[in-house]
């Protein structure tokens, strides 16, 4: 049988299709064929591209880093060796309350200062690092009471208070009951300050104005049977001069009337410039 070239072009159409492995479809009348579709049994590429939800992608771990371990910083620090100043007396008044320091306050953040604070937190269960951070800070309020002036100036350092208008011409010991110091002038301009302290409740230092009548260094008190290094008597048997009691026990003790003088090296500068006939201010 003779094929036409029509047949031979349909035969090799179908063989094609066979070889790809699609599905032929029918032919119509006119030799016009219906359109042909894939019928792999694997899902299309754009769907294999897609992972479902919950499917792994291959190779990879499943990792979950969990939450960031978050540092908590450390509590500020208001005070540290080194520092000076009003706060830092604070510090150390509230620190003596708690017998954690027995000295000052000095208003000078020292080495005593740093292990008192040490101590203290390591008693709370706080970082012990000598320094004053916030949350020292507010365990020490929490446990202290607001110090009184005398508290803050227990051993001295206060300032001075301005000097009396009689000091103000001559040679004059000015002393103020007031700031507790001892101004040493010369015509008006004052040449040292010391702190200084005065008779008990029944002894009291008199006030008003007296000269030097006698100085004696190496003198005891006939009365009291007591040292008085540096004497300068200005009113009877009371007289300026240095006080070893002072010195360590500050303003918790009492002369019996005299002005009691705490720095050694500053009053025996002082009695090598004061003559007898010096004036002596004692006031409020």
């Amino acid at each position: 049988m003779r094929t036409t070239g029509r047949g031979r072009s349909l035969a090799a159409l179908l063989a094609l299709i066979a070889v790809s492995g699609c599905r032929a479809q029918a032919v119509d009348a006119h030799g016009t064929r219906t359109p042909v579709r894939a019928t792999t049994g694997s899902a299309a590429a754009s769907d294999d591209a897609k992972p479902s939800a919950g499917s792994a992608v291959p190779g990879a771990a499943s990792r979950d880093p969990g939450p960031t371990a978050s540092r908590t910083p450390p509590p500020k620090v208001l005070w540290s060796r080194g520092d000076r100043g009003r706060d830092v007396r604070e510090v150390q008044a509230r620190l003596r309350q708690l017998a954690w320091l027995f000295e000052g306050p000095t208003g000078t953040y020292d080495f005593a200062t740093v292990t008192a604070v040490r101590g203290f937190q390591g008693k709370r269960g706080l970082a012990r690092t000598g320094e004053l951070d916030a949350v020292t800070w507010q365990r020490l309020l929490s446990m202290t009471h607001e110090p009184a002036r005398w508290e803050l100036y227990a051993f001295g350092g206060q300032p001075a208070a301005p000097p009396d208008p009689r000091c103000m011409t001559g040679r004059v010991l000015c002393v103020s009951k007031t700031s507790r110091t001892l101004r040493w002038m010369v015509d008006g301009r004052t040449v040292s300050v010391m702190d200084v302290r005065f008779g008990a409740q029944y002894t009291p230092t008199r006030e008003g104005v007296f000269s030097v009548n006698f100085k004696s260094r190496y003198h005891v008190s006939t009365i009291y049977h007591t040292s008085m290094p540096y004497a300068m008597f200005f009113s009877g048997g009371q007289a300026v001069h240095y006080s070893a009691d002072f010195a360590a026990r500050g303003y918790a003790g009492a002369s019996h009337g005299c002005v009691n003088v705490r720095d050694e090296g500053k009053i025996a500068a002082l009695f090598a410039q004061v003559r007898t006939g010096d004036k002596v201010v004692v006031y409020w």
